[in-house]
């Protein structure tokens, strides 16, 4: 059995074999990255998790992004053009800029120096905020990139709850300890005799709207009110 938390990991897993099931719990656009033929129906020896459930959820935490900014306000969009998962992520994001009225800056990088060096070409573009993809680059790296952010005034999106918790602005997605318990099941049901094939991947059943009113202010931002009864959860302290 092999478990892999995400893309990167279940590729390298595929690669080395076929036959051994292997249970993804943050799987990003599975059949679209090529892990899977569907998801009611994975076939190989993959299943699990869908962490997120595609690249239109950047444009939710955009759209959510502008509703807190200024009007006009430009918004960058973090990517690592490695990932084979950001060509589908950029032109999600374009299309729901072209839907939003928003101007989106596309900034790419690679390492965690290039992380922290994006915001210095952001504040070059006058952008006021950054919504970053879920490419575990950012993740681990979430506390490095959410000081810089505060420290350059561009507010942060992300699609976890852990970025906000790390000081970013703001976060909509799925949960990712619920994900990680649920995956528990999957491990299960194969140890019992399941095929990988057979189970199908499940989706997000609950998406989380995270706010920090405290870097809210230290950006000098209101949240607005529509928003705020929106949230599943708020940080001020």
């Amino acid at each position: 059995m092999i478990v892999a938390n995400v893309n990167r990991a279940a590729i390298a897993a595929q690669k080395a074999t076929t036959k051994i099931p292997i249970v993804m719990v943050i799987a990003e656009d599975p059949v679209g990255a090529g892990l899977v033929k569907s998801l009611a129906r994975p076939g190989g020896n993959i299943t699990g998790l869908v962490g997120v459930v595609g690249p239109e959820i950047l444009g939710k935490n955009l759209q959510y992004m502008q509703m807190i900014l200024s009007a006009g306000a430009s918004i960058a969009i973090l990517l690592n053009p490695t990932s084979p998962t950001s060509p589908r992520y950029l032109q999600a994001i374009d299309e729901a800029a072209r839907t939003l009225g928003v101007q989106v800056v596309p900034i790419e990088a690679r390492t965690a120096e290039e992380s922290e060096q994006a915001f210095t070409m952001m504040k070059h573009a006058h952008v006021r905020g950054v919504v970053v993809s879920g490419d575990p680059l950012f993740y681990i790296n979430r506390h490095r990139l959410s000081d810089r952010a505060a420290r350059s005034g561009i507010a942060a999106g992300w699609l976890y709850r852990e970025g906000v918790e790390a000081g970013g602005l703001m976060s909509y997605g799925a949960n990712l300890p619920d994900l990680a318990r649920r995956a528990a099941g999957y491990v299960d049901r194969i140890l019992r005799g399941a095929k990988p094939g057979d189970l199908a991947m499940e989706q997000p059943t609950t998406f989380e709207l995270v706010i920090n009113l405290k870097t809210a202010k230290a950006l000098g931002l209101t949240i607005p009110e529509s928003i705020l009864v929106q949230a599943d959860d708020v940080i001020d302290s």
